[in-house]
């Protein structure tokens, strides 16, 4: 063994870790699989009810639960908080996925499904796996956290691409600006990867390019369904562009640590 190895630490607390991250995951697919699909919604806990990217955040809420979708966010105050009310009053259903912090978080009371997390890489595979689409308001550094990861998802072709919709052009336009002086320009990044992302102001056009790309998604889904159900002895057509892909109970099943 090298010498240079820390003493050794009790292994029953380690053990002990991983039973309370296994839970906080049964848990997390027992309850997220019998969820509509749903659209994760970030933005910042600091959004105030009169601001008007809170005011936005319940509109989308609204909108996304009379098309049928389940509106899924942190479960905390400001943006979340307006998403999850927007949900509930249109009598939607409004996801929370909380998680233990020492400041800031309190949970929002427009939650009709709670879920409390410990670890955060355990919420971030429920934000990721049982939905069909992001949306991410301006925020702060975990904003940035979800928008960058599914990037970083899409553009490794870990999960199928999805919608990733950030609402706030004035907020978001300055980044993306950098994202091209900087990434595309230098080719730290491919010349189509910042079109994996739509900007807009429009609630409603978010919501039609969720409510499309996900009818697209089931037909592929129901082709493929139609092709491994093909009778024996019949060749399947293949797609020489296609490349595997997992089914979940949901559709991001290949994010699974």
């Amino acid at each position: 063994m090298p010498s240079k190895l820390l003493p050794e630490r009790g292994y029953a607390d380690e053990t002990w870790r991983v039973f309370r991250i296994m839970s906080e995951f049964v848990e997390g697919f027992e309850t997220m699989s019998r969820v509509p699909p749903g659209v994760s919604i970030f933005g910042s806990a600091r959004a105030t009810p009169d601001s008007v990217h809170y005011l936005r955040a319940a509109d989308l809420g609204r909108a996304l639960a009379r098309k049928n979708f389940s509106v899924i966010t942190g479960g905390g105050p400001g943006i979340m908080e307006a998403a999850n009310r927007g949900a509930a009053e249109a009598g939607g259903v409004s996801v929370g996925l909380n998680i233990e912090l020492p400041h800031e978080q309190l949970p929002n009371q427009y939650q009709n499904l709670a879920l409390d997390f410990r670890y955060f890489f355990v919420r971030k595979v429920m934000f990721v796996k049982y939905a069909v689409a992001f949306v991410c308001f301006p925020g702060g550094f975990g904003t940035m956290d979800e928008f960058f990861e599914s990037m970083t998802l899409i553009q490794t072709e870990r999960v199928e691409p999805f919608p990733v919709v950030l609402l706030g052009e004035a907020f978001w336009n300055p980044l993306v600006s950098w994202m091209k002086q900087q990434l595309r320009d230098n080719k730290f990044v491919g010349p189509t990867d910042l079109e994996l992302f739509h900007i807009t102001d429009d609630v409603d056009e978010a919501v039609s390019l969720i409510s499309r790309r996900h009818a697209s998604s089931k037909r592929r889904t129901q082709r493929r369904a139609r092709e491994v159900a093909a009778p024996e002895g019949h060749e399947r057509p293949r797609n020489p562009r296609s490349r595997p892909t997992s089914t979940r109970g949901g559709k991001h099943g290949d994010i699974m640590p």
